[in-house]
């Protein structure tokens, strides 16, 4: 690890002195802007036209692009739903150019293939890379109107979702631990509202969003399977902007504007708050004529201010703060009960360019992640009788610092380190009764130190080759454990023919973190627990292969992927243990979480088609996926592999969007999985415990007879020797949405109307044992009964943009 600090900061040093030299080249950079609102807009192609020769913007609009030095050159600046930007340069010196690119609304067909023009996904040296533009995923249908950036990621190909209406993240096998979800530099640990119904991401306050699921470039560590991230608005600098929206659950509201009338700064607020509660006490006290009390909501908040210091430095501060509560008061029973859980991150960055060629950022960020329940029992006269109290989080202190240089036109380097502070408190426990006077027990909180270095280049050797090369350096440490180990990466690809390109990619990932579930689907009331000295860290190996291709006259683009992961040391519960377990109150001694746990291993493999479409009146995509996944743990199904809940063998999506005119827009998705695997009961029976016992004869000598009572006779499941053996049904769903827009003088007005699953199918979310009458007055065997949770949903809401 000290190794490779010292060559991390040679690289400091040298690169700015590197970065002065001049040749026979001229360098043009700059910002690339949103035109209205001066929003940097991230992953611009930045191009010149028949050439290789080209660029993207980085996470703040950055672009830098180093050529030979000639009389005239053209600049081409193309992104998905803007006007593409042609410039010519006429001098032979470097120079700061910067670009605004106007919004298109609709676009005409035959503007496709200027707009896509440097957006070739088989000119891309990564491969395994999603991602999508907001206001495409805003037109996608969507449970309850609540347009959900996880629910859409869960209709791309390699994706698996989770139960019916769940928000959790399968990626290539993976678990939802699995997944480093980032907002704007920062780790959110439990990405979920509603049990995992909606996800915690405001979509009117989202910039962009990409999901990488295999090839990670260096930069990015800490997990297995998957990296989401998203950023940000950094807010109108013109002028004050806002947005609302009404839903059936929710409402939501956006304002965003300049902060000085200069057009250096602005801001961006961002909230919404569900009003379940208020729709549901009602019902809940007439059912129970008042005796009952169950509320439920939810609430989120984004917030991001920026300024310009100078045309050199720029700051930036953002955060997320948000919350579940649910309440329940018996006044019957005199008990209260409590369920909360929420997240709140901030990061502060600093941009700072050395010159055309350099461009670093330095990140201060914060992440906390917290769970609690509380029970209460009182006695008639409100004596205190009972209290449970549980609790468990994670929280973070991070520093970052990347650096982006631009040394030759077949070059763009990154270099970078991060360290995080962590503190883990698995669990803490307060329990006070009457019968056993009163107990107190606390879990100590763990501390640990996480830290990263790492170098890549995207390098073009030729015309044909296209390569993104790395390493990082990971480092772990927990009071006398500690690890490094390095992490090579590597993705190419190779021009077989215009537009066409086979690609392949390996990378070894390690993760120091887990969770621990008993559900598999991403509960709040899961543990995240760190590497310890009977915990080694997590580890996956991955490699993948497949054919880009881009069909420009159309704006389609296709991609094939064959992959192979394999992972190391997950963690799973052991038979029969749980969260509650962890630290029993009655035991006579705290039980360590890591006596309840198992470790063991993974594989998983398969195959991916997609088909996208991002421009145009029509646009979507289709989706398939074929795949195998199997876990093997010493202490669970005898040593046996066995799938996973989440191992699919089929997944298929198909998402439509119409622009029938400025007005009506319509989308529609249909989606179809293999069902979950399961363990379910195979056979019912009647148990007997042994009651008391007691002897009788006229020996006192022992001799006497002993005879037990049966008795407390209780219904036993029997789940047989495998798990997950059962299959559920397949899911299938067909969603609708129609839009009709408005545009007045001085705000824009939208009504959506959306159906989920419209043709009303069942689809399985468990499976129990019942008893079956099959006659009139009479009841004879046993039956596995499917439940399910949402039929026909419709829902209505409206929108106002001014």
């Amino acid at each position: 690890m000290r190794a490779g600090l010292q060559l991390l900061l040679c690289l400091f040093i040298l690169l700015p002195v590197c970065a002065q030299k001049t040749d026979s080249r001229i360098t043009i950079s700059g910002y690339v802007r949103e035109a209205g609102s001066l929003e940097a807009l991230i992953g611009v192609s930045v191009y010149v036209p028949a050439t290789t020769m080209g660029t993207t913007t980085n996470t703040y609009g950055f672009y830098s692009l180093t050529l030979p030095a000639q009389d005239s050159v053209q600049l081409a600046y193309s992104f998905v739903g803007y006007e593409t930007e042609i410039h010519t340069h006429t001098r032979r010196l470097s120079q700061t150019l910067n670009v605004l690119l106007t919004p298109g609304r609709v676009l005409a067909e035959v503007d496709v293939k200027a707009d896509v023009a440097g957006e070739k996904v088989s000119e891309s040296a990564q491969m395994s890379v999603i991602d999508i533009p907001i206001r495409q995923i805003k037109k996608i249908p969507a449970f309850l109107g609540e347009k959900d950036v996880l629910k859409v990621l869960q209709l791309m190909p390699g994706v698996q979702k989770g139960s019916e209406g769940q928000t959790g993240i399968y990626v290539r096998g993976g678990g939802p631990d699995q997944n480093l979800i980032i907002l704007d530099d920062a780790v959110v640990y439990n990405a979920s509202h509603l049990f995992g119904f909606f996800s915690v991401f405001n979509g009117d306050a989202i910039k962009s969003v990409e999901l990488i699921k295999g090839g990670f470039p260096a930069r990015f560590g800490g997990r297995l399977s998957s990296v989401i991230e998203m950023n940000l608005k950094d807010g109108n600098r013109e002028k004050l902007h806002g947005e609302a929206g009404i839903g059936l659950i929710s409402s939501r509201l956006t304002l965003e504007g300049p902060l000085t009338k200069n057009k250096k700064s602005s801001f961006l607020i961002s909230g919404r708050r569900t009003y379940l509660d208020i729709l549901a006490a009602p019902l809940i006290n007439a059912e129970t004529r008042g005796q009952t009390k169950i509320g439920y909501y939810f609430y989120d908040l984004n917030a991001k201010a920026n300024y310009e210091l100078s045309s050199t430095d720029k700051l930036y501060l953002s955060g997320y703060f948000g919350r579940d509560k649910f309440h329940a008061r018996d006044k019957t029973a005199e008990t209260n009960t409590g369920l909360s859980w929420g997240n709140a991150t901030a990061t502060l960055r600093w941009n700072h360019l050395f010159n055309q060629k350099l461009f670093s950022n330095a990140s201060l960020i914060f992440s906390n992640y917290k769970f609690e329940i509380a029970s209460t029992e009182l006695g008639t006269t409100d004596n205190q009788l009972y209290s449970l109290q549980y609790n468990s989080g994670i929280r973070d202190f991070s520093l970052k610092y990347d650096v982006d240089y631009y040394p030759l036109p077949a070059h763009s380097v990154r270099i970078g380190i991060q360290s995080t502070y962590h503190r883990f408190t698995p669990s803490a426990v307060v329990l006070q009764n009457a019968a056993i006077s009163q107990y107190s027990s606390n879990v100590n909180t763990i501390d640990v130190l996480e830290s990263g270095i790492y170098a890549e280049d995207t390098w073009r050797p030729s015309s044909r080759w296209h390569i993104n090369g790395g390493l990082r350096i990971s480092h772990f440490q927990q009071k006398s454990v500690s690890y490094t180990r390095p992490e090579p990466r590597l993705s190419g690809a190779y021009t077989l023919k215009p537009n066409l390109s086979i690609k392949a990619s390996y990378a070894l990932m390690n993760q120091y973190v887990h969770l621990l579930s008993n559900t598999g689907i991403g509960l709040p009331t899961d543990l995240w627990v760190p590497t310890t000295d009977r915990v080694k860290p997590q580890q996956s190996q991955q490699i993948a292969i497949g054919l880009a291709k881009d069909y420009v006259e159309n704006g389609l683009a296709l991609t094939v992927e064959a992959y192979y992961k394999t992972m190391h040391n997950i963690i799973n519960y052991k038979e029969g243990a749980s969260f509650l377990l962890i630290n029993d109150p009655t035991a006579a001694n705290s039980v360590r979480w890591e006596d309840n746990i198992t470790a063991g291993k993974g594989w998983s493999y398969g195959a991916e088609f997609l088909l996208q479409k991002k421009v145009g009146r029509f646009s979507g995509w289709i989706g398939y996926t074929l795949s195998w996944t199997q876990w093997q743990f010493a202490d669970l199904n005898n040593g046996k592999p066995y799938y996973p809940r989440y191992d699919r063998r089929h997944d298929i999506s198909l998402v439509g969007i119409y622009e029938l005119n400025k007005r009506t827009t319509m989308s529609a998705t249909w989606v179809y999985g293999t069902g979950n695997a399961l363990t379910v009961p195979v056979a019912r029976y009647d148990a007997y415990r042994p009651g008391t016992s007691f002897f009788y004869g006229n020996s006192r000598d022992g001799d006497g007879l002993i005879k037990t009572i049966l008795q407390n006779s209780r219904t036993v499941d029997d789940y047989g020797t495998q798990k997950n053996s059962f299959r559920a049904e397949s899911y299938h769903r067909f969603d609708v949405s129609v839009q009709f827009h408005k545009q007045k003088a001085h705000h824009e007005r939208t009504w959506e109307v959306s159906v989920y699953n419209l043709y009303n199918r069942r689809n399985p979310y468990f499976y129990r044992l019942e008893a079956v009458d099959q006659s009139a007055g009479s009841t004879s065997g046993i039956g596995l009964f499917r439940y399910s949770v949402f039929p026909i949903v419709p829902s209505v809401s409206y929108n106002v943009k001014f």
